[in-house]
């Protein structure tokens, strides 16, 4: 924890000119797919170590003069009203969330693109609510056959009835909120109907993972794996790269299964495919700029770690199943991953039988294991927090942060007149409670200081959060797993 694996400058320099120089081997025009988190990729600063989460939209902003985003939307995601896991929004609201974003650190939207559409009643409504505020929409619909009848595809009854998306500049990024959205054959769509119009164009795709120059079990190619167990996503050899060049890649089964359809579109439209595997589709220079390994590996063996916790909490909480938890346990036995490999598990675990109640421990960078456990007062999280802050700050831990003169309001405020049970206060609570502390209590004020040392921290808790404390410790950059069990029999959980 705190070594750095990963060159992020060098990363965002050598994946802005690459794309540049697929850019210029098509013609001038390229059709970017980009799959995965484009803001706020964690996952990739987990196993990657000095990855920055924000590095993608670095690496777009060196291109924004040349660029503009195409969002695309399944019309049955709309109607199904599919939602994001990480952020439990839906599809459509993310959309929007997508262009405030875009837009705000001044990249071009031009246009969002519903794709799968057959004149569904919600998709529909959305679609009138983009008009209503300016923003360009284009269907995309259904084709028969897809994806295996290539003639149908590759026609004026396939691609053919697509809208044309209108766009102007030389690098098109299409992107969508998740999986499944269409953005493969939306760029493909777009390839047809600029051939007809004389236009040379071409397409890539930028997807982090798993990144094809690291070996095929590689912990960091195995975390996603891992990070994928839902969707059944499994890393494999490239059987085409193998074929046409003799090199072995890694690739993933969806991208190798697609690949025979999307080379015979290629034929259809062009007479000839520029690319002889899917590897060759890709532009990720990731791999490139691993500059220590050993620390990318033993941060993607505690990544798989908190993986399988995550499914196994998904599983108690009955909005997974229990096969993603087999998955992900099944990748720990082909590396030999050990769950005390996160020191903070045993730690919380110990510490809970001691006191016989929840517990939360936090492992700092350091390697110093801090633990809090649940009080008249507090709740485990919001002790944990208070517990780490004195720690950083060298404040001994008999010292009161917070006067009572501030945790008895709040106290009356939850019970008298929110309608609360719980008078214990909550990590967002006792934050607030210690930012008005720290207006008039140095030692509050040097405990607050100490926040920015918890991101990246690994810590571990013995019941699942609530949802408040789970988000406090995201925002905070605390990568936290619970055990699979909820502090209270009850059967419905807040």
């Amino acid at each position: 924890m705190g070594q750095i694996g990963f060159d992020n400058e060098k990363y965002v320099r050598l994946q802005s000119q690459n794309i540049r120089d697929r850019i210029n081997c098509f013609g001038g025009k390229l059709y970017l797919e980009f799959g995965g988190k484009l803001f706020d990729d964690y996952h990739a600063s987990r196993v990657l170590p000095g990855f920055e989460p924000d590095s993608k939209v670095k690496m777009l902003l060196e291109l924004k003069d040349e660029a503009e985003i195409v969002l695309v939307i399944s019309a049955d995601a709309i109607e199904k009203n599919k939602r994001r896991g990480d952020l439990g929004i839906t599809y459509d609201q993310d959309i929007l969330r997508l262009i405030d974003a875009f837009t705000g650190i001044g990249l071009f939207v031009g246009s969002v693109v519903i794709t799968h559409y057959s004149a569904q009643p919600s998709a529909e409504q959305f679609e009138k609510r983009l008009n209503r505020l300016g923003v360009q929409v284009y269907r995309h619909y259904p084709i028969p056959g897809y994806p295996s009848n290539t003639a149908a595809i590759v026609s004026e009854d396939g691609y053919g009835k697509n809208e044309y998306i209108k766009t102007t500049r030389s690098l098109v990024i299409v992107t969508a909120p998740g999986p499944g959205s269409g953005k493969m054959a939306t760029c493909l769509s777009q390839l047809y109907h600029e051939h007809k119009r004389g236009v040379n164009a071409g397409y890539a795709k930028f997807e982090t993972f798993p990144i094809w120059n690291l070996p095929l079990q590689h912990p960091v190619n195995i975390a996603y794996e891992a990070a994928t167990a839902d969707l059944n996503d499994i890393n494999m050899i490239d059987p085409y790269h193998l074929e046409a060049y003799g090199k072995t890649t890694v690739n993933y089964n969806r991208d190798v299964e697609i690949y025979p359809v999307v080379h015979t579109i290629f034929e259809r439209i062009f007479g000839e495919s520029p690319y002889k595997s899917p590897t060759d589709m890709g532009v990720n220079m990731a791999g490139m700029c691993i500059t220590d390994e050993a620390v990318c590996c033993a941060a993607s063996r505690r990544e798989i770690i908190r993986r399988f916790y995550q499914a196994k909490c998904a599983v108690r909480q009955g909005i997974a199943d229990v096969a993603e938890v087999a998955k992900v346990e099944l990748l720990m036995n082909k590396i030999g991953i050990d769950l005390n490999e996160r020191p903070c598990v045993s730690t919380a675990l110990q510490r809970s039988e001691k006191t016989g109640g929840p517990t939360v421990a936090i492992e700092l960078s350091d390697g110093r294991i801090i633990t809090g456990k649940t009080t008249p007062l507090l709740g485990a999280s919001a002790a944990v927090l208070l517990n780490t802050l004195k720690e950083l700050a060298g404040i001994r831990h008999d010292i009161p942060l917070i006067s009572p003169i501030i945790i008895e309001p709040i106290q009356d405020l939850k019970i008298n007149h929110m309608g609360n049970h719980n008078p214990r206060l909550h990590t967002d609570e006792v934050l607030i409670a210690l930012a008005i502390c720290a207006a008039t209590n140095p030692m509050a004020a040097r405990a607050m200081e100490q926040l920015e040392k918890l991101r990246g921290c690994d810590a571990h808790s013995t019941t699942i959060l609530s949802h408040v404390d789970d988000n406090v410790f995201m925002k905070l950059g605390v990568t936290i797993t619970c055990e699979p069990e909820y502090q209270t029999k009850k059967l419905y959980h807040t």
